[in-house]
């Protein structure tokens, strides 16, 4: 009884703001059905690294030392500290596994067929880049400012590696910041939308007539993919490497147990590992700060600006094209695939009951994977290189 008083008495008023941080996101993966293969993890270790005394960060253990005969205390590194520091500190393990499930979920035909959505997938990048000037002229460190911007790309494991490779003070806001806003896509995507938009272009019909895709273009995409990729931006290899990878298992034809198991089994268990894991760096001390607040604030305005990015580039080029864009295609053009490419459909539904723009949005969104990741490396070049002079 003593020792929960004293237990008790330890609790700060930031692990309390902890708690209550760590019950929301378990409030809107269980009720809300927000991401809750992450969120639900996070939120758990939220509260788990704010116990005091945590055994997931440190372990006290005694052991009895042979050569004297007497017992000692030693500290050792608790579950979560040690998957954190091993599999996101030391080598970035988890969330670039987790794009080998990603690529092989994604179906590239619609895209291969339709092959101009690729430059949504690039249009639809400005936020980053633009986050990355404000965060930077509000005196964030250039690597934090950059960690901030990416959140922009609406893809959960980018984020997570750009803030850890650039040893960013605030991964655990940035990984929080970045999961909620992918969760939140059908509320911010549509309001981003309609703010440049007319009813008038939001009406816009678009035909689908698929070219089809033949199995050698399937199984040569990936490769070239990849190594146009590295050459762009060398620091997008492992990124877009694996994210192929994934893909070209899904193509091949001839590892069909294990292509089930990379779009089933792999993501799921990766991601309630990394879920956990990224809560190391919710401890209170490090992330009840202002500039959290400041940080969910600019991945908003991220998140919202490369939605307006995608959309602005398709009303541009609708002044060279005699076969319109529907605008909100181009927001489709961020990575949180498919949630992106649904809330298109159905408010072009919403519009039209008879205007069905899926195929031509899911086709942006797939650019977008492969733009949110060549972005993640390209940021991490450029970052790299500033710093080095």
């Amino acid at each position: 009884m003593e020792f929960l008083i004293s237990g008790i008495m330890a609790i700060t008023w930031k692990q309390l703001v902890m708690y209550a941080v760590g019950a929301l996101l378990i409030y809107l993966a269980i009720a809300k059905g927000f991401e809750p293969s992450l969120l639900l993890p996070m939120g758990l270790g939220a509260i788990l690294v704010n116990i005091p005394l945590s055994g997931v960060i440190n372990q006290t253990v005694d052991v009895l030392n042979t050569t004297t005969g007497t017992a000692e205390t030693l500290t050792q590194h608790g579950i979560i500290q040690w998957l954190f520091e091993t599999t996101i500190e030391a080598s970035e393990a988890l969330p670039i596994l987790l794009f080998i499930g990603i690529g092989a979920m994604i179906d590239f035909g619609p895209l291969l067929s339709n092959p101009k959505m690729f430059l949504f997938g690039a249009a639809a990048q400005f936020g980053i880049f633009f986050t990355i000037v404000v965060a930077a002229l509000l005196n964030f460190d250039l690597k934090d400012a950059a960690s901030v911007g990416i959140i922009g790309a609406a893809d959960g494991p980018t984020s997570i590696l750009v803030s850890q490779q650039l040893k960013s003070s605030y991964v655990g806001p940035i990984a929080v910041a970045a999961y909620s806003y992918m969760a939140l896509v059908p509320i911010v995507q549509p309001f981003a939308i309609k703010l440049v938009t007319t009813k008038k272009e939001r009406l816009i019909r678009m035909e689908y007539n698929p070219k089809s895709v033949s199995r050698t273009t399937r199984l040569l995409f990936p490769i070239i993919v990849t190594f146009i990729a590295g050459l762009i931006a060398p620091q997008s290899v492992a990124l877009v490497g694996f994210l192929m990878f994934g893909n070209l298992i899904r193509e091949s034809g001839v590892l069909g147990s294990l292509s089930d198991t990379a779009q089933n089994v792999l993501p799921n268990l990766i991601t309630l590992l990394l879920g956990i894991t990224v809560s190391f760096s919710m401890k209170a001390e490090d992330f009840v700060k202002w500039q959290t607040l400041m940080i969910m604030g600019l991945g908003l305005v991220a998140f919202v600006m490369d939605s307006i990015g995608g959309v602005l580039f398709a009303k541009l080029l609708n002044l060279f094209l005699k076969k319109k864009i529907n605008p909100m295609v181009g927001a489709a053009g961020i990575s949180a695939f498919p949630m992106s490419a649904r809330v298109i459909q159905k408010m072009g539904i919403k519009e039209d009951p008879t205007n069905h723009l899926l195929m031509h949005a899911i086709s942006a969104n797939v650019a977008g994977q492969i733009g949110s990741v060549v972005a993640g490396g390209v940021v991490i070049n450029l970052v790299m290189q500033l710093l080095a002079k």
